[in-house]
């Protein structure tokens, strides 16, 4: 088996901006990333996927808020397996098409996963990942008076969006069966949306009322199949520092050390590139020779090559 490598796509992986919300809209975009997915299995890697999931989610919640009135709206957590079990079915079937015509005798699987998180958790107090569309500014107000426990907060600039809790991964449920899948040479696609948020309560499961950021929960799952990469894909070719500024700047290569003095400058927009910066270095530091590679979905080959990309190294 080659080199082990967890790919956490990003939101333009799964629709495009702009686009109709439709299945057929997401589908048609999944087969462009199921292509790029499948190049890097050509390559001998043995690929993990993560996915998020946040407009996904929102539209779900959305529909069922929507239905209340005619049939019981589901908890938010179901809502999360709904838009896993979905993204997951299209993830694999156009990998299967992509990898079959690559003449890859290969296999992908979705693992529904659950991913524990800790109910003391402070950040159930302060609600910050963004779900579902984009709204004005005016929209958003409207919105929060008519249900006032709803959030909504500013996103990097692109219009005003729900927000609702994200806690931090502590625990991936279905860790022996990932594994397991894993060793057996599945293209596994595990924890998307970042795995439905549960605690332990009284030794048992029960789903809560969050999102978990995909790429933290990306990060946890990387160390712990020890993947030897982790790849995060995302709307850009590298990490910038000064971003959208006249003294913008590609990184090439980044180290720890540098990473941590630039998120405590504030360089990266939190909800944006801040987490995936962070997962980064998280993973990176976690064991001697482990890097992770931050690039777009349209230029992972090339950056896997060394092309492009910012590499986060130790």
């Amino acid at each position: 088996m080659g080199k082990r490598i967890l790919i956490a796509l990003g939101g333009n992986a799964l629709q495009e901006a702009g686009k109709p919300a439709t299945a057929q809209a997401q589908l048609a975009v999944v087969r462009q990333t199921a292509d790029y997915i499948a190049d890097i299995i050509a390559m001998g890697y043995a690929v993990i996927l993560t996915h998020g999931n946040g407009p996904q989610v929102g539209r779900i919640v959305q529909q069922n808020e929507y239905a209340d009135a005619i049939t019981p709206a589901m908890p938010f957590d179901v809502c999360g397996a709904m838009s896993q079990g979905m993204i997951g079915y299209h993830i694999q079937q156009c990998l299967m098409d992509a990898m079959q015509a690559r003449g890859l005798n290969k296999q992908a699987v979705t693992l529904l996963t659950q991913v524990v998180v800790d109910q003391q958790d402070p950040r159930f107090q302060n609600p910050s990942k963004p779900i579902g569309r984009f709204y004005t500014q005016a929209e958003a107000e409207a919105i929060q008076r008519e249900n006032p426990d709803q959030t909504f907060k500013e996103d990097a600039g692109r219009g005003w969006r729900r927000v609702v809790p994200s806690p931090l991964p502590v625990e991936i449920v279905e860790l022996d069966a990932i594994k397991c899948l894993v060793a057996q040479g599945f293209v596994t696609i595990a924890a998307g949306g970042g795995g439905i948020p549960v605690i332990r309560e009284n030794g048992q499961l029960q789903g809560t009322a969050a999102v978990i950021d995909k790429d933290f929960a990306s990060e946890k799952l990387a160390e712990a199949v020890d993947a030897d990469q982790l790849l995060i894909l995302t709307g850009v070719d590298q990490v910038y520092v000064n971003y959208n500024k006249p003294d913008q700047k590609g990184l090439d290569r980044l180290s720890v050390a540098q990473a941590r003095q630039y998120m405590a400058e504030g360089q990266f927009a939190p909800g944006s590139m801040l987490p995936k910066v962070e997962a980064a270095v998280r993973f990176a530091a976690s064991k001697p020779g482990r890097e992770t590679l931050i690039t777009s979905l349209e230029k992972a080959v090339d950056a896997l090559q060394g092309k492009t990309g910012t590499v986060v190294y130790a």
